[in-house]
């Protein structure tokens, strides 16, 4: 459908008396309005039309969104699917399709290829002469124009014919506002069962990663997209591709910004949605940052302003434009904020259980120091005691090493305490040394002296730190019951090294003193690829060294 002139060579325009309408077009209308989808409706206008006028084939085009208004669909009846697959790529608007848009008004011709905006068929194209252009407009504005030829008998189009369809055309947009509305309201359903779903589902289901993959899942089935990611960092600084749904090759360029003006950095820093290209069309939509500095950059924030937070990225293939064009971008901002909110919740009822877990941790430690080792204690006492008044070596010797039992149990029992208390992979690695340190105090005459160096918060990798509080709270406990020390100072600094370096003032290590306790903290510096030094003197205090690299 390219062009046309009539036999003298202009166009057949017709303004004669009209005619009463056809009967078949209110059945025409009624058909069209009888289907709410989309795709429905443009298919049923373009039969209708062809009934209507007698047309071999019809066609109707919707005109894109951008400024060279151009056609970005084009719905057609007439040719089957084999004649479509040998012609190739549907038109796009140019020669006499593009003369219609740029001048939208019924047109007549007698025989395409005469108009000299023809622009020719493609090979494999079937025969076309007479033609009858239509727009199709909405609210006043041109949504598209339907294109008819091949009139039945091989006659031209009359003005009755042109007078039928520009009738239709009328009624077609009436009905396809409609079915855009309705599949506006459908969207807005899609959103909203996503939004609830993805709420229950993180009430039940702890934050991180996921948390993260529910949202990317969800927010790629509401949107229709063929993939949708997760990006997560902060503004200025590394980012990382935290979660992905479907496949989709422009993905993988979203952890790796182009610089401040990237997509990405303009979303996280000023919280609006932007249209991009990922190989495709993409939308990109702020998700909600955190308040307090958390790692994952999945906590609610505020609106505006540089903070640590993440972006929803949904993105298309390059044939599926008018799918991108579609999605309403807030849609998608509201299920970002509400996807924030449900991952705050979720984030604060995990920190709530497990100030439980250590609570209960807590009373289990004090149970164990305040019953069973004080029992332990009074037992080796006692046992002491018998030793003493025993006149045979043996039995005293056998006594002896029962007590040294005990105080190996004992330390057991207290190195387990310590564990008890030790962070898991989300816990705040400073406040827990700070509270050995302070329960330490209670048995010294001094609080000790604590030091941080470098970032100890987020610098020791998950594996080490509960290796790392477990040697503190031995060294705090031999300090405070074998050193009588006056004075103990603990320095934790992070870099390319974890080392933690406890020193005191007190007695020293007597050379006959057992190492088991020694042995395990060096143990466990040398499973993590590290290493553990003692240096001490009768007289001259103690210094432990426990150091392994910061990769874990």
């Amino acid at each position: 459908m390219s062009g046309g002139a009539t036999p003298e060579g202009g166009p057949v325009t017709g303004t004669g008396s009209p005619s009463a309408l056809p009967p078949l077009l209110l059945d025409a209308v009624v058909s069209v309005a009888g289907d709410l989808s989309l795709d429905g409706v443009l298919a049923r206008i373009v039969e209708a039309a062809s009934a209507l006028a007698g047309a071999r084939y019809a066609a109707l085009g919707v005109l894109g969104s951008g400024p060279e208004r151009r056609l970005r669909t084009f719905v057609h009846h007439g040719m089957g699917p084999e004649v479509v697959t040998e012609i190739g790529d549907l038109p796009t608007g140019h020669g006499l399709l593009g003369l219609i848009i740029d001048r939208p008004e019924p047109l007549r011709l007698h025989d395409i290829a005469e108009h000299p905006a023809s622009y020719g068929f493609p090979p494999h194209h079937p025969p076309m002469r007479s033609f009858l252009g239509v727009p199709v407009r909405i609210r006043g504005r041109v949504f598209g124009n339907l294109y008819l030829t091949e009139k039945a008998g091989e006659g031209d189009f009359t003005e009755e014919d042109e007078r039928v369809v520009v009738a239709l055309a009328a009624a077609a947009g009436v009905a396809i506002e409609n079915a855009r509305l309705y599949e506006e309201a459908a969207q807005r359903e899609r959103w909203l069962a996503a939004t609830a779903e993805i709420t229950r589902i993180l009430a039940t289901a702890g934050p991180g990663r996921t948390a993260l993959q529910v949202v990317a899942d969800h927010a790629r089935r509401a949107s229709g997209a063929d993939a949708a990611g997760v990006v997560v960092g902060p503004v200025s600084g590394p980012l990382a591709l935290a979660a992905v749904a479907g496949s989709h090759p422009g993905l993988a360029l979203l952890g790796h910004p182009t610089g401040e003006d990237d997509p990405l950095r303009e979303v996280l820093r000023t919280g609006a949605p932007v249209r991009t290209e990922l190989s495709g069309p993409a939308v990109l939509v702020p998700l909600p940052g955190e308040r307090d500095g958390s790692r994952d950059g999945t906590r609610s924030g505020p609106r505006s302003g540089p903070r640590n937070g993440g972006v929803l990225a949904l993105a298309w293939t390059d044939d599926r434009h008018e799918h991108a064009r579609a999605l309403d971008p807030q849609l998608a901002v509201a299920f970002a904020e509400q996807a924030a909110l449900a991952l705050e919740v979720s984030r604060a009822r995990a920190d709530q259980q497990r100030l439980a877990v250590f609570e209960d941790r807590d009373r289990i430690g004090r149970d164990l120091h305040d019953l069973v080792i004080q029992r332990l204690f009074a037992t080796g006492l006692t046992l002491q005691s018998a030793a003493r008044l025993s006149d045979r070596p043996d039995v005293t010797e056998r006594l002896e090493r029962s007590v040294d039992e005990l105080d190996a149990t004992i330390r057991d029992i207290r190195r387990s305490i310590y564990e008890l208390g030790a962070a898991d992979a989300d816990a705040d690695l400073q406040t827990e040394v700070t509270r050995l340190v302070d329960r330490a105090a209670a048995a010294l005459q001094a609080r000790p002296g604590l030091r941080f160096d470098g970032p100890v918060r987020t610098g020791v990798p998950d594996e080490v730190a509960p290796h790392l509080l477990a040697v503190l709270g031995e060294a705090l406990s031999n300090a405070t019951r074998h050193a009588s020390a006056n004075e103990v100072s603990v320095e934790l600094s992070v870099g390319d090294q974890v080392r933690l370096v406890v020193t005191d003032d007190g007695v020293g290590l007597p050379e006959n003193a057992p190492h088991r306790g020694l042995l395990n903290l060096r143990e466990r510096a040398e499973r993590l690829g590290g290493r553990f030094l003692v240096e001490s003197a009768p007289g001259a205090g103690t210094r432990l060294v426990w150091q392994v690299p910061a990769g874990g």
